[in-house]
């Protein structure tokens, strides 16, 4: 009798989990994707798609998901439950969609706001695939040069460069080059890199299953013996590389690529994934970050939705039995309801659960247990710079720039964050140049004979604070000032490398975090959203930091689900997607690489054969 009850489970159980994982119909298709159009240069053209302003007649009628914030998550979310069939309305306060991949014009010079490089779309590549079905197929990228950074370490004499080359092989063996007296210390790292991205999805995994399963996969050891990405995860960098190698530059190569967090509070599972992320090649939008924004609103409209700006959301509606049905959108002096029994956020879990939901459900034991589970991230501080000239002129490059006044990265990023407001400004240790019209071949047609160049650094929002209730463009000399000395302090020390700059500006803007508040609503001017630190990497912290939440029908997605970056957010919204179908939708991408990979074979065969002939 228990053998048949336990048989019959068995078989229900079974049958469930087929139907979950491969029952349902997928999003994605090999026929949705067609070749790329002509390149859009009609700004006007292009602002009816990523600047449609809101009103109450361009929300499509019996919506299924409302998503606010236009970001590359809830751009993916979006796109990926439109083409399951769900009719999306994607919100963005901002009057320009596409959060951190947009791009901004001024003067005559185009900036790129934060995709500044991405890797890991090279032909077949799992993120290629995504980006292929949610754009349809009509983004594309251009390769950048193979040394796609530079690291340079120290100061006047004492400084040393090192310089980082893509390739499956080259970027390892390039690298012993460089230090021949640490190659076992990088062929160890190279294999943490390799499990570390071969075995991520383990980690991804543990927030599509149920969380007691995955709960209980961790705190028994079997995660462990599974694999070594849960211990990965949850191991400090510094703590690591200290066993590998005593030598401090080799420490900051292996770290260099900052997001606000020292070696010693960051995972070395995040540190080497960023790393392995441009091996197969560092890449760039053709048109530039905003055909990003551009290419997938048009895939969400084709399929009944629609994307609408200046559309700020003031409030998730939450009926008397604890669901989201909706949000409030300030429209003028007024606010609007819209209702749709699926809300997603792409705003950050701060703003989420701080500032949109009712105050009686922000008090939820689970919703505080989610909020300590994270941190704010550190402020970022941006300088755009116009140039009068083409690249060659200035001596620019598509190559970018990791510039750190000294090679302990603990201390001095620990020293210069206890500094006060005063003092900051001086001791900048370390920044990021870009040259986002070296790296798009189309810069030169849509702004012959301009260059521009962004530097990046990151500041502690407490320094701005003060400024926080004025208004943008209306701060006042002081906080001008102020910022200046910053932005003055990073252009001389990039005119260093690039001395012909110097006479060429002709253009500078700065943001700072109350900027980065204000355009992208995040919260401390952090761009890379919740801080990504080792507690929030543990495994467990992992698993419970899922898109669901404790709000019935409200779902997170984007930088706060996964990790940070276009990639990270992007897999943010392919983990909400899935997490309001029900569906792994994964499991379709990896059936669509299966198949191209396939199809690969077969057109190399062939063109094979006809040599042979």
């Amino acid at each position: 009798m228990w053998l048949l009850i336990f048989l019959a489970w068995l078989v229900i159980w079974a049958g469930g989990t087929y139907w979950y994982l491969f029952g349902k119909k997928s999003p994605f298709s090999l026929e949705s994707v067609r070749p790329p159009g002509p390149r859009e240069f009609d700004q006007k053209k292009r602002d009816k798609v990523i600047k449609q302003g809101f009103s109450l007649d361009k929300v499509p009628q019996n919506l299924d998901v409302i998503v606010i914030g236009s970001g590359i998550g809830g751009l993916t979310a979006a796109a990926t439950l439109a083409k399951a069939g769900r009719i999306v309305l994607l919100l963005e306060q901002h009057d320009q969609a596409g959060g951190c991949c947009h791009t901004y014009v001024e003067k005559g010079f185009e900036f790129d706001v934060g995709l500044h490089y991405i890797g890991q779309v090279h032909e077949n590549s799992l993120l290629r695939i995504a980006f292929d079905q949610i754009s349809e197929g009509q983004l594309e990228f251009h390769k950048l040069n193979q040394h796609f950074d530079t690291i340079m370490i120290g100061q006047g004499e004492e400084k040393r460069e090192y310089t980082i080359f893509s390739g499956k092989t080259e970027m390892k063996a390039h690298l012993m080059k460089q230090f021949p007296d640490d190659t076992e210390a990088i062929e160890t790292f190279f294999n943490i890199m390799k499990v570390s991205a071969k075995k991520t999805h383990y980690l991804a995994t543990l927030k599509l299953i149920p969380q007691w399963v995955s709960l209980f996969i961790l705190k028994s050891g079997i995660g462990n013996l599974l694999t070594d990405v849960f211990r990965l995860s949850g191991t400090c960098a510094t703590d690591l590389v200290n066993t590998l190698t005593s030598n401090k530059d080799l420490h900051v190569i292996f770290s260099y690529l900052f997001y606000g967090v020292p070696p010693k509070d960051s995972s070395i599972l995040i540190n080497a994934l960023l790393i392995h992320h441009y091996k197969r090649g560092a890449y760039y939008p053709k048109g530039g970050g905003s055909e990003i924004a551009f290419h997938i609103i048009r895939t969400i409209q084709k399929y009944g939705g629609n994307c609408l700006v200046r559309a700020p959301v003031t409030g998730i509606l939450v009926n008397d039995k604890g669901a989201a049905y909706g949000v409030k959108v300030r429209k003028g002096q007024a606010e609007v309801e819209i209702h749709a029994p699926v809300v997603v956020s792409n705003c950050g879990i701060f703003n989420t659960f701080q500032r949109l939901l009712p105050p009686a459900i922000q008090e939820n034991k689970g919703i505080q247990e989610r909020l300590n589970m994270m941190k704010h991230g550190r402020g970022s501080f941006l300088v755009f710079s116009g140039f009068d000239g083409t690249q060659e002129e200035l001596g620019l490059e598509s190559t970018n720039f990791w510039l750190f006044k000294n090679n302990d990265m603990d201390t001095s990023m620990d020293a210069f964050f206890a500094l006060n407001k005063e003092e900051a400004p001086d001791n900048i240790p370390m920044m990021f140049i870009t040259m986002p019209s070296a790296k798009d071949p189309e810069s030169k047609i849509r702004h012959p004979g301009k260059s521009c160049m962004t530097i990046l650094t990151m500041v502690k929002y407490e320094w701005f604070e003060e400024w926080k209730d004025t208004s943008v463009r209306k701060r006042g000399d002081e906080y001008y000032n102020y910022k200046m000395r910053f932005a003055k302090n990073l252009f001389d020390w990039a005119c260093t490398l690039f001395p012909k700059i110097k006479d060429k500006l002709v253009f500078q803007d700065v943001a700072t975090p109350l900027t980065n508040n204000h355009y992208l609503g995040a919260q401390h001017g952090a761009m890379y959203s919740a801080e990504h630190n080792l507690d929030r990497f543990q495994a467990e912290t992992v698993a419970r930091n899922r898109c669901n939440t404790p709000v019935k029908n409200l779902y997170i997605s984007g930088q706060d689900v996964f990790s940070c970056g276009i990639a990270g957010a992007l897999h943010g919204g392919l983990l909400c997607a899935s997490a309001v179908l029900d569906h792994i939708v994964y499991i379709d991408l990896l059936f669509l690489k299966k198949k191209l990979k396939g199809r690969k074979a077969r057109e190399l065969a062939e063109l094979s054969k006809k040599k042979l002939q």
